[in-house]
């Protein structure tokens, strides 16, 4: 499965630098959606993402209309992560497709409130406890790629380091 993970605006270049680095240890594409927080080129960026940047599949988009332009959610099996799901990520069987996109939205306001309501069937949550605002956005965005990968038994990935240990 070609996994997604999508970025709407993110502000913090600490969390895009550590979501480069899960999404290039699991092959997933890393999509940035303009306008960005920070600069790519940013030293917190590639620090956070360490030696792993040059592994990346990056695509930039330079608006949420320009993403969804070239990537229908209504054909696409993309998924909204959002603190205001009724449905958990892992009610989701994420197998049924070759391809996946979840979709996170900015630091301090995640998506947009007509996104989540024209697309409520898509949207999905990580379980927490209720008086917790969220959880940072490099975790989720983890939580739930590795529940996807999890479901096609980590297909593509090394289930153990070939280069010895125990």
């Amino acid at each position: 499965m070609k996994l997604n993970i999508v970025l709407c605006e993110p502000e913090i270049p600490a969390n895009t630098g550590n979501i480069s680095r899960t999404c290039s240890v699991t092959g997933a594409k890393l999509h940035l959606i303009r306008p960005l927080g920070f600069s790519i080129e940013e030293k917190e960026v590639r620090r956070a993402g360490l030696d792993y940047w040059n592994a990346l599949d990056l695509e930039v988009h330079d608006s949420a209309a320009a993403f969804f332009s070239k990537y229908d959610i209504a054909r696409l099996p993309m998924y909204l992560v959002t603190t205001k799901a009724r449905q958990t990520y892992s009610d989701i069987d994420y197998t049924a497709s070759d391809e996946v996109f979840f979709v996170f939205g900015k630091e301090t306001k995640g998506l947009p409130e007509e996104l989540l309501r024209a697309n409520s069937q898509r949207c999905v949550r990580i379980p927490m406890l209720p008086e917790m605002r969220s959880l940072n956005l490099s975790n989720a965005v983890a939580v739930v790629a590795y529940e996807a990968l999890r479901q096609t038994s980590f297909a593509g990935l090394a289930r153990w380091n070939p280069s010895g240990g125990l």
